[in-house]
């Protein structure tokens, strides 16, 4: 284990065990999540998925960064991103039992907040189903396309802030591994699963619960993008 390693490790623990050694962390997280929820989304996924790039990166290169690597900019488009998925959850998380409710559903609000049952499963996995299907392509593809724009200007803040040429950028997007890999495979088989728990866990560990999964999205994508090499 390098000397990377630990300090990437103890980055990770120094994020998370605070709040769990003590209680008054955790309601400052949970008020502060609640009250500026989409402040708390920039931060979390700034911090986290663009960890979890790094991690991806260190998998596949030996190192957590690399010359053009553009940690700043990678951190920016997630917190972006991550705002974002606060927006998608609301929508889908009231939009979904609405659509419940008009096809005979009862007590949807009361079945999302009350215990596990077969009737709060359903709608977890429905809302969950729909977010990824009508959602998290956009995101991922999003993302894409800024990595690659990040790469192209050298993972510099004053080359991230020049107009990205979306149509040649698009254009080479590794379909093959989007389409193949990304989309159809982790999609069904680990994101629509994973995000069905994370809507039946009670609020205050949906975040906890997102906030891991933004890593393991980050990794995913790191990998999609090294698709070609």
């Amino acid at each position: 284990m390098k000397k990377t390693d630990i300090l990437f490790i103890a980055a990770f623990a120094a994020i998370f065990v605070p709040f769990f050694l003590s209680e008054s962390l955790y309601a400052f997280f949970r008020n502060f999540t609640t009250e500026w929820a989409f402040t708390a989304s920039f931060i979390k996924f700034a911090l986290l998925a663009t960890m979890g790039e790094m991690l991806g990166h260190r998998i596949r290169t030996g190192s957590y960064t690399s010359p053009g690597f553009g940690l700043l900019p990678r951190a920016m488009v997630w917190g972006f991103l991550g705002m974002t998925v606060k927006a998608a959850f609301l929508i889908f998380g009231a939009g979904v039992p609405s659509v419940a409710s008009q096809l005979g559903m009862a007590d949807t609000g009361v079945v999302m907040t009350g215990g596990i049952t077969t009737a709060k499963v359903l709608l977890a996995f429905s809302i969950s189903f729909f977010l990824n299907v009508f959602y998290a392509p956009v995101l991922m593809v999003t993302h894409r396309i800024s990595d690659l724009h990040i790469g192209e200007t050298g993972g510099t803040l004053a080359g991230f802030f020049t107009a990205p040429d979306t149509a040649g950028l698009l254009r080479q997007i590794d379909w093959k591994t989007m389409w193949g890999f990304v989309l159809k495979k982790t999609i069904p088989l680990f994101w629509i699963p994973a995000q069905t728990v994370t809507f039946l866990l009670p609020p205050e560990f949906q975040i906890l619960f997102a906030a891991i999964l933004s890593i393991v999205l980050g990794v995913i994508l790191a990998f999609a993008a090294a698709g070609k090499k």
